[in-house]
Order: C-alpha cells, then sequence, then structure tokens
C-alpha cells in the first residue's frame, strides 16, 4: 500500500460503485462523443496506412493478371537483382500452411501451379522505397498457359463448364459450395389455396465495401522470432489463428494489434495483406510496411456476392399471403471465403418481414473464376430482401392492392413461425414501422425555378421540369443479429479500476475492432454507467486480450459490450465486498481491482438439411424504408429526394452514434439501388477505380429523416439490438419500388441505370404522379 495521503474523499462515489447522476456525464443511452470523431474529422487520425517505423521497407504483391491459368514458369532473379530490393518471395517459401481462409482454407497464401481469379496473389517483393517494390514486381518472370475460365453462375450450378477446384479441401466436388433447402408447411395444398399469383427474376450486381482506407499493415519481426503486426481487420483473433498456420509459429509469437481501420462493412474479414506482411518480416529481418493503392484494393478483398433470384408469391384475393417459392443463385468467385452462410442467411431470410405459412427455398452459393465474394453489410439477406420486396409490389399489382397495404396485412409480429420453423421471440414491430413511415408527410414536390439539385441532373442544368415523374416506394427488411446455427460465440472483455492522482478510473482491454461504427466509445458509456466513475480508457485493441469475435453481423455491442458489462459488475462486487466508503478511499487502501469476464449468448442449433429448420437465431432487426425518387424519363437521370427509415433499435446505447449507423447504411444502399457496381467481363474487372466504380457523394445523399423505435430485447445487454446492417436490406428495395412506380417499368435488376429508364414518355406510366 502507498504511503502517501490518502485522496480527498469524493462524496458521491460510493463503494458500491454508482454516483449521483448527476456527477457522470456520457453513460448508457447518451450522445457521447467519439474520441476518433475530432481527429478524423480534421484529418489527423492515424490510420493504418499512416503508419511508419525506423529501417522499414515497403511490401508489394504480384497478381495474376489472368481468371483462370496455370502457372508455367516463375523466376524472380532480375527482381531481385534490381538496387533497392530485399526479398522476393513465392509459394516456396511459405514455411506453413500454404492455404488459408476464414470456414474453408481453400486459398493459396501464394499461387503454386494455377491462379484462379484476376488478381490472384503470386510473389511478394520487399524493397527500401514503394515505388523501387512495383518496379520489381514488372521484372518477376511468369509464364501462364491460358485456362477456359468459367464466368457464367448458371453453368457452375447446373454443373457444365470446367471445376474451379478440381479437388476440394472440404472433400466435397463439384462448383457448389453450398445447397441450402428450406421446405416449411404443405406447398401442394398451398398452391390450391391461392388465389393470385406474382413471380419474377430479380438481379443484383455485384457491390464493393468501398472504404475509403485501403488495406494496409505493418509487420515488425521480434527478438523471439515472432512477429508483431499491426494491421486493419475486423477480427484479431482469425486473423491470428490464420497467420499462425501460415508462418508455421507457435500462437505466442504471433501477436497482432489493431491499427485505425477506414471503414470495412465486411471486407476486411478476410485476411489481406497480414500473412504477406509478416512472411517479408521474417524473411528480411526488417519492419515491412504494405498499403494497397485504389485499384488493387478492389482486387485485394472480397465483394457482395453478384445474385439472380427467381420469386414466386401467392396469396388469397383479400391479400394474405399463402406461401413463397425461391431460388437464390450467388456467384461466390473464385474461393469460399464465407459463401456458405452468406447463401444461408439469405435464405433464411426470403420470406421477408411476413407471415408466410408455407415455403420452399433453394439457395446455391457456386464456385466460378470471377473475384471472389464475401461478407458485406447485411451478409445475403441484401440480396434477397431485394428480390422478395420487388415481387410483393408485382403481387399487389396483381391483387390490385395498394403496395404497403398488401404489406401491412402480412407483417410478422412476436410469434411469427418463419421459413425455419423458428418462432420470433423478441420485439417484431413490422406493421408498426410502416405505419410510421405512412404518417410521414411527403416532402414538397420539386420546384424547377429554384435548386437545380432538387430535380434530376443536379447543376448539370438537364431539365426545367419536364418529362419529371415522382414515385413513392416502401420497402422493410428482416435479419439476423449475431452468428447463428449453433456458432458458440463468445465475447472476452478485461476491465480494471485503479486510482489515478484523486480519482477512480477504468481501464478496459478487448480485442473488439473498431471500424468506425463507435464501440469504443460504447465501452466506455458502459463502464460509466456500471460503475459511476466518469475518467475510463480503452486500451488499443489487440489479441494479447481474449477474443472478441468478429466486428461483424451486427454483434460486437451486443457481444463485446455484455462482456464489458460482465467485467465492470464483477469489479464492482470485489469493491463492495471490500466495505463501505467513499471509492477513491477504498482503493488507495486496498489497490487496484480487476475482473475478466467471457459473455456468450443463448445457445442456437444448426439448420437440419433436408428441411432447413431449427432455431438458428438468437434474435432479429427489422428496418422499414419509404423512399421518395424524381425521375427524369427521357434521360433516366434519378434525384432521390427523400429515403425516410423507422427501425426497433432495441436502446439506443448512443442516439447519434444509431442515427449514424442508419444514415451510413443508407447511402450505401442508395449506391446498390442506383450507380455501384463492379463490372466484370469474362472474369476480368472492368472499373477498378473511384473514376469508374461510383459511390454517393454529397450531391447524391438525400434527406434521410430517422424514426428510432425502442423496444428491448428480452436477452441482450440493456435490451439493445444490432443496428449496423438492417438500414441496407430495405434501403435499395425502396427506391427501386419507386422506381417501379414513377416510370412503370420492371426494373429487375440494380443498380438501376439510365438506360434502364430513358425513353419512358410520362403519359405512358400508369403509376406515376
Amino acid at each position: 500500500m502507498s504511503t502517501a495521503a490518502s485522496p480527498a474523499t469524493d462524496t458521491a462515489t460510493t463503494a458500491t460503485g454508482t454516483r449521483e447522476p448527476s456527477a457522470i456525464t456520457d453513460g448508457v443511452g447518451s450522445d457521447a462523443l467519439r474520441p476518433d470523431g475530432t481527429l478524423k474529422v480534421r484529418g489527423a487520425f492515424a490510420y493504418s496506412s499512416d503508419m511508419q517505423w525506423d529501417g522499414m521497407v515497403w511490401g508489394a504483391t504480384l497478381r495474376s493478371p489472368h481468371p483462370s491459368a496455370r502457372i508455367l514458369r516463375l523466376g524472380t532473379a532480375r527482381a531481385l537483382a534490381l538496387p533497392g530490393v530485399v526479398a522476393v518471395l513465392t509459394h516456396r517459401d511459405v514455411p506453413g500452411r500454404p492455404l488459408y481462409g476464414m470456414k474453408v482454407a481453400d486459398q493459396p497464401v501464394l499461387a503454386a501451379d494455377r491462379v484462379r481469379y484476376q488478381g490472384e496473389p503470386v510473389a511478394l517483393v520487399a524493397a527500401d522505397h514503394p515505388e523501387t517494390a512495383r518496379r520489381a514486381l514488372d521484372l518477376i518472370d511468369v509464364e501462364y498457359e491460358e485456362l477456359p475460365a468459367l464466368t457464367d453462375p448458371e453453368e457452375a450450378v447446373r454443373g457444365a463448364g470446367p471445376l474451379v477446384h478440381a479437388e476440394r479441401v472440404d472433400g466435397r466436388s463439384g462448383n457448389v459450395v453450398r445447397h441450402v433447402r428450406i421446405r416449411h408447411g404443405d406447398m401442394a395444398r398451398a398452391e390450391k389455396l391461392a388465389e393470385v399469383t406474382a413471380s419474377g427474376v430479380y438481379e443484383v450486381g455485384m457491390q464493393d465495401q468501398a472504404f475509403l482506407g485501403p488495406e494496409s499493415g505493418l509487420a515488425i519481426p521480434a527478438e523471439d522470432g515472432g512477429v508483431d503486426v499491426f494491421v486493419s481487420t475486423q477480427w484479431l483473433h482469425d486473423d491470428h489463428r490464420q497467420m499462425v498456420a501460415a508462418l508455421g509459429l507457435p500462437p505466442e509469437k504471433v501477436r497482432l494489434t489493431l491499427a485505425g481501420v477506414g471503414g470495412a462493412f465486411g471486407g476486411r474479414e478476410d485476411v489481406s495483406v497480414q500473412i504477406h506482411a509478416a512472411l517479408l518480416a521474417l524473411r528480411t529481418g526488417r519492419p515491412v510496411k504494405m498499403s494497397y493503392h485504389r485499384e488493387e484494393s478492389f482486387f485485394g478483398h472480397v465483394h457482395r456476392h453478384p445474385a439472380k433470384m427467381w420469386f414466386e408469391h401467392g396469396a388469397t384475393a383479400a391479400g394474405e399471403l399463402v406461401y413463397v417459392k425461391a431460388r437464390l443463385l450467388f456467384d461466390g468467385g473464385a474461393y469460399t471465403s464465407t459463401s456458405q452462410v452468406v447463401i444461408a442467411n439469405g435464405s433464411y431470410f426470403a420470406a421477408g418481414a411476413y407471415e408466410v405459412p408455407h415455403a420452399e427455398i433453394d439457395g446455391f452459393s457456386v464456385f466460378t473464376n470471377n473475384p471472389p465474394c464475401g461478407a458485406m453489410r447485411g451478409f445475403g439477406a441484401v440480396q434477397s430482401c431485394y428480390g422478395v420486396e420487388s415481387n410483393l409490389d408485382r403481387l399487389a399489382r396483381e391483387l390490385g392492392l395498394d403496395p404497403l397495404e398488401l404489406r401491412l396485412r402480412n407483417a410478422l409480429n412476436t410469434g411469427t413461425v418463419l421459413p425455419t420453423g423458428q418462432a420470433v421471440d423478441g420485439p417484431a414491430p413490422a406493421a408498426e414501422l410502416l405505419r410510421r413511415l405512412r404518417d410521414r408527410p411527403l416532402p414538397p414536390a420539386a420546384d424547377p425555378g429554384s435548386n437545380p439539385f432538387d430535380l434530376p441532373g443536379g447543376l448539370n442544368n438537364t431539365t426545367h421540369g419536364e418529362s419529371v415523374v415522382r414515385g413513392v416506394g416502401y420497402a422493410i427488411g428482416v435479419k439476423a443479429i449475431g452468428f447463428s446455427g449453433g456458432v458458440d460465440d463468445r465475447s472476452r472483455a478485461r476491465v480494471r479500476l485503479s486510482l489515478v492522482g484523486d480519482e477512480p478510473l477504468v481501464e478496459i482491454h478487448t480485442a473488439a475492432a473498431e471500424c468506425g461504427q463507435g464501440i469504443v466509445t460504447v465501452q466506455a458509456q458502459i463502464a460509466r454507467t456500471e460503475l459511476g466513475v466518469q475518467r475510463v480508457v480503452v486500451l488499443p485493441a489487440d489479441t494479447a486480450a481474449g477474443d472478441a469475435g468478429s466486428s461483424s453481423a451486427s454483434r460486437i455491442t451486443w457481444m463485446s459490450g455484455g462482456a464489458v458489462q460482465g467485467a465492470c459488475k464483477a469489479v464492482r462486487e470485489k469493491l463492495t465486498a471490500l466495505g463501505d466508503g467513499p471509492m477513491a478511499e477504498l482503493l488507495w487502501e486496498h489497490g487496484p481491482l480487476e475482473a475478466e469476464y467471457e459473455y456468450a449468448h443463448r445457445p442456437t442449433q444448426p439448420v437440419d438439411p433436408e428441411r432447413g429448420q431449427g432455431d438458428a437465431h438468437i434474435a432479429f432487426a427489422l428496418a422499414a424504408h419509404r423512399a421518395v425518387v424524381e425521375v427524369d424519363t427521357e434521360l433516366g437521370l434519378v434525384k432521390v429526394v427523400e429515403l425516410a427509415t423507422a427501425q426497433d433499435v432495441g436502446k439506443a446505447m448512443n442516439p447519434l452514434a444509431v442515427e449514424g449507423q442508419i444514415e451510413g447504411g443508407n447511402a450505401q444502399g442508395l449506391g446498390l439501388a442506383v450507380m455501384e457496381e463492379l463490372r466484370v467481363a469474362e472474369g476480368r474487372v472492368r472499373n477498378p477505380s473511384f473514376t469508374d466504380y461510383l459511390i454517393p457523394t454529397v450531391a447524391d445523399v438525400p434527406a434521410m429523416p430517422v424514426d428510432l423505435l425502442e423496444l428491448p430485447h428480452p436477452d441482450s445487454p440493456y435490451g439493445l439490438n444490432g443496428v449496423g446492417e438492417p438500414p441496407t436490406l430495405s434501403s435499395t428495395p425502396a427506391i427501386a419500388n419507386a422506381l417501379r412506380d414513377a416510370t412503370g417499368l420492371e426494373l429487375a435488376r440494380v443498380p438501376v441505370r439510365p438506360d434502364d429508364i430513358a425513353g419512358v414518355r410520362p403519359d405512358d406510366i400508369a403509376g406515376g404522379r
């Protein structure tokens, strides 16, 4: 115990760890400011690409120019002879397992004799300058024999065309990664009950996460023969697992620390620079920095699965849904990544946010020689939501019913049994969300004589209001929160309460990845609320802390928040056991208190492979959208005037951050609806740049009023629910439905392009207004 004088008593803080409410600010439910927010706005935040280290060299990657080819010869002598080059590595230099992957280790660390997509890594270079490293790549001699490429997912699912993997590491054969089969109810009976049917084929293009911070990291060789890696990622411990295997090192000799993440959205779940930078650092004995340029980034991470989907709905004449049939086909590209679970998620929610007693759903993900696809915000449910919501509008037309009314009559609620046989046991206010949107006043019509930004084409002055029509569209989406299907999902946190000066200090240590969603802020808010201490420090996330799981699946606030809450409660119990008295005095007398806690949600189970039945999910999240668009039907130009959101968030842990998450998800949904697509032809990416891959700018993003409904979930910390992914589900189909309402066109594929609309005459539009 210190011999220093006892600190001044804090009369508002007692051994129970509570303070008067007025004494603590920025707790749970407040708009606590993010510690990284001001730095990012000022351009002063240190992202992973900003890292420097004395004596470091630069790493670069040679990538295949072909979508399918055999490597006949690989020579590195000319590259090694270039002054400034310190290492050139190929597959022969991988000391451990030569394959890696999140779910299935089927992707080569460096290609050996075969490349399966354009951009596949073939060799690595380390040099004293980034330009020297890039020049050295051109000096690596590779002789390829081009092979026929399988680029059509329909051919892949039929068993036509070449095998992408002649021998699969999962022991299966063919090009089908997974077939998800769901059978619910009695379809033969349902078809007899249905009086009105509607069917259609709907397609979703390949969307990129388009994060602004490219993949980057810094690997530093350590004296113990290991390596320390600072990297932007979504899941430190899963990266660690894959790195240990590839590097052939014991786990304790590979240490990862989270570096500044410039956006993620699923695109940083898979390994990018991690193994490559570590290999170079261990070979050279020098720190190695790797940072992709923008074009390389498009080849360096997975994308959203492009999808082709067939839907059929049957209903009574009164508009009661009787059945849904769906066939989903997702192009997974050359390697597995997370395709197995993405297609599962898309299939589980192919009935949408509705009561549908009978369902027949088949989901397929397939291998092709197109770019690998995997996790992206919404994780398969984005694609199926677009299909089901598009077909619901088609069914409404067949019924002669208002599309919103059709949704209200069939909206799911607590107790609804999903196609997987699981009953929704938490809040499910689908109808309430839709009614809130319905009751919002519509924005005023654009005035051609005022701000040209209000019209399609904006400042390009393409119209003064002629050929411009308005459309309104609704959509609602549902998705599971957290890992599903029997995954034993856990998260650990360590909390330390000590005395620094005269005031208590809480330190939190987790491996939760801060990707911009605000988990650092929320952890501090939880500690303030649970321990009644204002001063809180969240330590850098690293693999010295227990596994937090991935910052994905809208799970990290639930899981890591639960872990931090549990650790804080354990510290509070220790503090209480010390007796009554001011907190500062007890800490001065007894020293710091520390506790570690592992949080786990309730168990789930896998669905059975024959009928797809099972209680696979811990919770469900709902969001609904109303889109208002103005369309220049002569030129095909679109102005999204308003994109209103109503979402049940359980408990808004930080309302300002929640709104930011919703607005960001809406912007990505808007992009998928009208502009974002990675164009791939014969396996080759045609637009790997922000010049040609268009994302919404400030001129494109409309007013986004947000209506938060807070219905506490019974199983989560504080009643919270995941909020990051739901906005991406229904924003895209709401905009597409609004465009159909404005133009009368089918518009079965997103993104909708001007040439899909151009030439429609307003006089021909029945639904436009």
